[in-house]
């Protein structure tokens, strides 16, 4: 029987999922796998017993994902599943920008009482006009699995999209539209586009990279986009921007204090992936990730991990082991096997940085002295006998 928690509410569609074999606990200390989508984690204790952590969701920056690491505690996303909503919302906030449409609700809202509303809307409406966005440039930095739907979408709509990504998977350069413009250097997106629209993960090298610098080479009259993370973008540049005149809106799916209420700044409440499907699933992912490690000791969508798949096991024994990535352990592996007698039939082997993930199927049943002797090794993070 494995145990679960849940450190936010998950959408009953997922949680559904596991079998009889899963039962649910209150308690994280209890917990095998947790499932959280924003709560901080960096400052819980973990238990000894945790084996995986799934977010549902992309972002994994509230999880102390090198910690949960030197753990043999793996991490897993769900890229993807909310990949649709927020690629609608994104849709949603250049049309915001583009055409004042809150500014004339807000008018027929308080001229509601007006006698001939009408034809004073048709007066005011010039105030509200702007512009379509067919016909302009959509910069999008980031080619995951929202960069790619949205830079589709907007070729759709009739707009010239240009895509940065160094790191671009095969996976998706070939779900991306052929009239889509690849670049190799974002420069060309700061000074050719109308739009800008960021997809990119919260991480050191990424933290503030719309910054003055950056903005000072965009075309003036830009509008950015920022529904991927806040520290991405900072405030107070994007807020000299629009008193200059060099960003025209700023939309942003993240409220601040520094920016909430502030003249060219359209801010929603992080809708983004927060729709009914999104939520339902990130959930039914997150859930068949855990289940899929837990039984079969496979790993997919890791954060932390090398991603490592040997499908079921038909053989008498499945042994994981999550290590260093260090020179000549494989070889330790085997030979502790081939001492207790044990006869390894396949194997795999991944790495990920500092870490690895070895996937061993044996011929018959692991003892606790082999287990006992493959913790020992150096380098060996955690041993899990799978079957």
């Amino acid at each position: 029987m494995y145990q679960y928690t849940c450190l936010n509410p998950i959408a009953e569609i997922g949680l559904n999922l596991f079998s009889k074999d899963y039962q649910r606990t209150e308690e994280l200390q209890d917990a095998q796998a947790v499932l959280v989508r924003s709560a901080s984690m960096h400052e819980l204790t973990l238990p000894e017993g945790l084996e995986a952590v799934a977010r549902a969701g992309a972002g994994v920056n509230n999880i102390p994902l090198d910690k949960c690491a030197e753990r043999g505690i793996v991490v897993f996303n769900t890229p993807g599943a909310n990949a649709n909503g927020v690629k609608e919302m994104v849709i949603a906030g250049m049309l915001l920008a583009s055409r004042d449409i809150v500014g004339g609700i807000e008018w027929v809202r308080e001229n509601k009482d007006l006698p001939d509303i009408g034809k004073a809307a048709e007066k005011q409406k010039k105030h509200y006009a702007g512009c379509e966005i067919s016909g302009k440039k959509l910069g999008v930095i980031g080619l995951g699995a929202i960069g790619v739907q949205v830079a589709n979408a907007a070729i759709n709509l009739g707009m010239e999209v240009l895509g940065y990504d160094p790191y671009i998977s095969v996976n998706a350069a070939w779900n991306l539209s052929r009239s889509v413009k690849h670049i190799s250097n974002v420069e060309e997106i700061y000074k050719e586009c109308d739009f800008i629209s960021i997809h990119v993960p919260l991480m050191d090298a990424t933290r503030g990279m719309i910054n003055a610098d950056a903005i000072s080479r965009m075309k003036d009259g830009v509008v950015i986009l920022n529904f991927a993370r806040d520290p991405l973008v900072e405030d107070e540049a994007v807020l000299e921007a629009i008193q200059s005149g060099r960003v025209k809106k700023y939309v942003s799916d993240f409220a601040t204090p520094a920016i909430a209420g502030k003249e060219g700044i359209i801010l929603t409440p992080h809708l983004g992936a927060s729709t009914e499907e999104s939520e339902d699933n990130c959930a039914m992912m997150a859930v068949r990730e855990i289940r899929d490690y837990l039984e079969n000791g496979n790993i997919v969508h890791s954060v932390n991990y090398p991603d490592c798949n040997m499908g079921g096991c038909d053989k008498a024994g499945r042994v994981a082991i999550l290590h260093k990535n260090m020179r000549g352990t494989i070889a330790k592996f085997t030979a502790v096997f081939d001492n207790g007698g044990i006869n390894i039939e396949d194997m795999t082997n991944k790495s990920k940085g500092d870490y690895a993930y070895t996937l061993l199927d044996i011929g018959s049943p692991v003892t606790d002295e082999v287990v006992a002797q493959l913790r020992a090794l150096n380098g060996v993070l955690k041993v899990r006998v799978v079957k």
